[in-house]
């Protein structure tokens, strides 16, 4: 049985992790090219791009930030090396949660053997995971302190995910759903919303359980929508689908920033912890999916019904003197825009009834 450590972090650092499409630069369907594109970025820093299960997806991963400005500066310059390099290839980046019309079948996987084996144990459940997100890690200091974070950060997965949602297509059809990506990652038996846990021992029980038990073979098969992570020293939060802009990409981050900082300090002050249902995160999980910006979720403090773009707005309000503290004030107001909308989702069913042609979704916006 292994035991897990924590290594501690500083509660305002933060690590992005974009994962981005490659598409072709003509008929914009996704390309399975990573490994073209990845070994012309071998001398340009090698350790922040990286491949992904399927071969028409990129993963760019920052450093250790102390700001949302530093990290939106670092994957400015990132992105833009991956992009020229695309470019020099023939092809182009998807900045959305699913491709509008590209077939899962179509994708090759990635020859590593850990993907191999994944697609081995999980099949079809694996080979359909042609799906692009946004994962934000912020420090903490203690694993206690990161699972408790887990648990009480769970409310707000919903919003976080009705303000990314990029994902209204599947298989050339458009689903009736903004984000149809984290339905996909649901399929995955270590994948949606995760176990309460009292304190890191019982998470450490837990994993431990599942690896002798032969349900997973490594903690890198537990892909909640927030979890702990015991190398970096962090909470990592991966509801949100990719956005269609680093802009955007960077107020996500403000507000995962901040609302972990909050809590962080509500844990240090003895605040006593507020019992959300699971049945109910899972019911405003379902509306943010299905409705994006226009839901309306269960506020867990009354149990009253509020529109998403209110309920982000007013976490806007209440974090902002956090937000002065981490030096993410703007980054942190735009989410207020991202709330007027319209959705990355909307956008792209504008686009497809104007054109009628859905390559012209990714033409537009991979532009």
């Amino acid at each position: 049985m292994a035991k897990l450590s924590f290594n501690g972090n500083e509660t305002h650092s933060i690590g992005v992790e974009l994962e981005l499409g490659i598409v072709d630069c003509e008929t914009y369907a996704l390309a399975s090219r990573s490994s073209d594109v990845l070994k012309k970025l071998e001398t340009s820093e090698p350790d922040c791009f990286k491949h992904e299960l399927a071969q028409s997806c990129v993963e760019v991963i920052t450093g250790v930030c102390e700001t949302v400005s530093d990290a939106t500066v670092d994957l400015r310059h990132k992105t833009d090396v991956l992009a020229s390099t695309a470019q020099s290839c023939g092809l182009k980046l998807w900045w959305g949660g699913t491709h509008p019309f590209s077939l899962w079948e179509n994708q090759r996987i990635t020859d590593q053997d850990r993907y191999q084996s994944l697609v081995e144990m999980l099949q079809e459940m694996a080979r359909r995971l042609i799906t692009f997100g946004l994962h934000v890690h912020v420090g903490v200091d203690s694993g206690d302190k990161a699972v408790m974070i887990c648990d009480r950060i769970m409310q707000h997965l919903p919003t976080l995910l009705a303000l990314s949602a990029s994902s209204p297509y599947w298989q050339n059809r458009d689903t009736g759903l903004h984000s149809y990506r984290s339905k996909l990652m649901e399929g995955l038996p270590t994948a949606g919303l995760p176990s309460l846990m009292r304190n890191w021992s019982e998470y450490v029980w837990l994993v431990n359980h599942m690896e002798d038990t032969g349900f997973i073979r490594s903690i890198r098969e537990i892909w909640w929508d927030v979890r702990p992570h015991h190398n970096f020293g962090t909470v990592e939060v991966r509801m949100c689908d990719m956005p269609g802009c680093l802009d955007h990409v960077a107020g996500l981050t403000a507000l995962v920033q901040c609302l972990v900082k909050a809590l962080n300090d509500e844990i240090d002050e003895g605040t006593y912890q507020f019992d959300c249902h699971p049945m109910m995160v899972r019911q405003n999980k379902w509306r943010a999916a299905r409705h994006g910006l226009d839901a309306h979720l269960v506020d867990a403090s009354d149990y009253g019904v509020r529109s998403v773009r209110d309920i982000a707005s007013g976490l806007v309000d209440s974090l902002m003197g956090i937000a002065q503290d981490l030096r993410c004030e703007s980054e942190l107001r735009f989410v207020r825009e991202i709330a007027a909308g319209p959705s990355w989702a909307t956008r792209q069913r504008e686009i497809l009834q104007q054109s009628g042609n859905p390559a012209d979704i990714v033409r537009h916006l991979a532009a």
